[in-house]
């Protein structure tokens, strides 16, 4: 697992932004049963610069907390049948050998702001966000409500395996 961290912010919540990703990713891909070695490029930015973003590529001017940029479109989300095809050759990174799954654009003041909303820390809230964007990545969305029954599903059974859940005191 690679993980390509870009923070253009001053956060440092106490906790490291590149391995807490790391984390969260390789257990969601584990779980997901990807059969290969992934990269993923993380933005944390501010509301200015992901509100650009939005604006610029979903036509949505205003900010948000999180937004994800898949680098291949799957079937079937979570489906890696793709594996040794022609188009996952075309999304292998010839510099380490991964997999480009995408990028993540991750909010630093909605970190904050919705840590304080829920009642939990800003590491519980940034490896929600993370746990949300990969399964965004592997192909798993939330337009209908069967949809995003599946993915809340898995977010929280993912994060709660890694301990890193709403109700434990010590995130």
């Amino acid at each position: 697992m690679q993980i390509f961290l870009d923070n253009e912010t001053d956060y440092n919540p106490g906790f490291d932004l590149e391995e807490l990703t790391k984390e969260v990713s390789k257990y969601i891909l584990s779980e997901e049963k990807c059969p290969f070695q992934c990269e993923i490029s993380l933005l944390v930015t501010d509301d200015e610069g992901i509100r650009e973003v939005n604006r610029d590529f979903r036509g949505i001017d205003k900010e948000t907390d999180v937004l994800s940029f898949p680098a291949f479109d799957y079937e079937k989300a979570g489906d890696f049948g793709f594996y040794q095809s022609e188009e996952f050759y075309g999304n292998i990174n010839p510099d380490n050998g991964c997999f480009v799954l995408g990028d993540i654009m991750i909010n630093k003041n909605r970190v904050i702001s919705q840590a304080a909303e829920y009642g939990h820390s800003e590491k519980r809230e940034f490896a929600f966000l993370v746990a949300h964007s990969v399964l965004h990545l592997i192909g798993y969305d939330h337009m209908t409500d069967e949809e995003a029954a599946v993915m809340e599903g898995k977010q929280k059974e993912y994060l709660d395996a890694l301990g890193i859940s709403r109700d434990s005191k010590e995130q």
